[in-house]
């Protein structure tokens, strides 16, 4: 029995930096990098392959800092980054 993708489905992942990270995920599988099969996700950000649009990388550095406010106790007064 295959899934169907239904977008009023949650995300399994409810932890606070999900959204952000089901984007980053979707913008690599949908890149021609990955489209090849011949690198995987994380492969073509380290490598910096120019057929990377650049809203991932933006979407990376979006996730870096959403991960980063967790461990920041002043998020505490201000709220979470990545909303």
């Amino acid at each position: 029995m295959g899934m169907k993708y239904d977008e009023s489905a949650e995300l399994a992942d409810q932890s606070s930096c999900a959204g952000v990270r089901a984007d980053l995920k979707m913008c690599l599988l949908e890149s021609e990098c990955c489209k090849d099969r011949k690198k995987t996700p994380r492969e073509c950000l380290e490598s910096k392959d120019p057929r990377v649009p650049q809203e991932c990388f933006a979407l990376q550095t979006l996730f870096f800092e959403c991960k980063r406010s967790m461990l920041d106790n002043r998020t505490r007064f201000r709220g979470k980054k990545g909303y």
